[in-house]
């Protein structure tokens, strides 16, 4: 990856990931995890990631954004800010969304973006996905919006551009993309500071339980913890937003372990090898 290699990060030395990865089109903030980090990257599926999408109107792409084929057109004349805050309403919260034929999901064992490079024929299962926030920031119809969105992990937005113009019968695709932040992180900007995130300060919206050495000697050795009350994390979820229901295992200012209640205690989930 190109923003490991521009980190100074040495894959063959220390293993790295992205927690969550950004099309070629788009722009903004991208979290690179190392070391043990990668073991936890799921735990960035599940937290608010925000984007300022812009929406251009009259015409649907192949691959959902202003980098494919056109392959249907329509006129977006009678699109209204009122009309369209009326689209956006029914697609919040919980739902079932088609991704697009041009994105990471696999199709028996391969990409699918792979498959619809060869131009081939396949369909999607949908995926369920979340939706927590979403409004209009700004119009120049009939030709684009601006659209401010708060969503969980695995959500397309290319899909919601499509879903909006399928809805108004005005067609849409992605003009451009940014994510502004991850949780608690928002993007610099071109040239801002990189922020090295490690330890407690790890996943601020799960809640913390301090443990002591005999405490982590124990979860090595298999056994569970007592189901202590812990403390409220340092940075909360947005009001409704789905809750994950783990625990932040803290040995000082170190990360050791994350903890998931079993039977009326602490189990451990997982138990690092060395703190982070």
């Amino acid at each position: 990856m190109d923003e490991v290699r521009r980190a100074g990060i040495r894959r063959d030395e220390l293993p790295v990931c992205h927690g969550g990865a950004l099309d070629p089109f788009a722009s903004g903030l991208l979290l690179l995890l190392a070391g043990q980090a990668t073991r936890l990257m799921d735990l960035l599926h599940g937290v608010p990631k925000t984007y300022v999408a812009e929406i251009a109107w009259g015409a649907e792409t192949d691959n959902g954004d202003l980098l494919g084929k056109v392959t249907a057109t329509a006129s977006a004349h009678a699109l209204t800010p009122d009309l369209l805050d009326a689209a956006l309403r029914p697609l919040l919260g919980w739902r079932e969304q088609v991704p697009p034929a041009h994105s990471n999901k696999r199709v028996r064992g391969e990409r699918a973006y792979l498959r619809a490079h060869r131009g081939e024929s396949f369909e999607l299962p949908p995926s369920r996905v979340y939706l927590h926030e979403a409004r209009f920031l700004e119009h120049d119809l009939p030709r684009r919006s601006r659209l401010r969105i708060v969503t969980g992990g695995g959500y397309y937005v290319r899909a919601l551009a499509r879903d909006l113009g399928r809805a108004t019968s005005a067609l849409a695709h992605l003009g451009a993309l940014r994510r502004t932040s991850i949780g608690p992180w928002e993007d610099p900007g071109p040239g801002g500071a990189r922020v090295h995130v490690r330890g407690a300060a790890l996943f601020p919206w799960l809640p913390s339980l301090q443990i002591a050495g005999d405490d982590l000697a124990a979860l090595r050795e298999g056994k569970d913890l007592p189901l202590l009350e812990p403390s409220p994390p340092p940075w909360p979820l947005p009001a409704g937003f789905p809750q994950p229901a783990l625990v932040r295992a803290l040995l000082g200012a170190d990360l050791v372990a994350l903890l998931r209640e079993r039977d009326g205690r602490w189990a451990a989930a997982p138990l690092l090898k060395a703190p982070l």
